[in-house]
């Protein structure tokens, strides 16, 4: 029993740095930096992350096929236009392949309307930020530094979340 008892103690601690016990949120214990992080708009034209340095940056990575992606893409919607919010920049990266009219489908069946596209086409960012699955979302500092990722899908309109959030804006 003493040894369960320690056994549970040593697991909760390895976790402990998740985002105030919100589901999927994972904090980097040091700050990752990357160089040319670069992916398309739905014109085709590269956007560099860089260019953004300054802002608070959610990178969403999707894909039409995916459900939970599916689940989630409307509260990532809303938290776009979140008030307390308003130096955060989100990129919903399509990594699935899709063309642009697909995913503008995907948007219209959900009624995104304050999200714009991106793509990843060679897939060059999920490779970089080595993404085990999707949705996977990257939470970029204003220095351009990771701190923290959401391995899988959450409701970003938890108010537990936004508060936390918050705090790096």
């Amino acid at each position: 029993m003493r040894f369960l008892i320690i056994f549970i103690f040593l697991i909760s601690n390895c976790f402990a740095d998740e985002a105030f016990n919100l589901k999927n949120i994972v904090i980097n214990k040091e700050l990752k930096k990357y160089n040319d992080l670069t992916f398309l708009d739905d014109k085709n034209k590269q956007l560099n992350l860089k260019d953004y340095n300054g802002n608070l940056i959610l990178l969403n990575f999707w894909a039409t096929w995916c459900a939970p992606c599916k689940k989630e893409m409307p509260s990532l919607d809303i938290l776009q236009s979140h008030n307390s919010l308003d130096n955060l920049k989100i990129f919903p990266i399509n990594v699935g392949q899709d063309d642009v009219k697909k995913a503008l489908n995907f948007y219209k069946d959900l009624k995104i309307k304050n999200l714009k596209l991106y793509f990843d086409s060679p897939i060059t960012l999920a490779k970089k930020f080595n993404l085990r699955g999707i949705p996977t979302s990257i939470l970029i500092n204003k220095e351009g530094y990771e701190f923290a990722r959401i391995v899988g899908s959450i409701n970003f309109e938890d108010q537990k979340f936004i508060d936390w959030l918050s705090g790096y804006n």
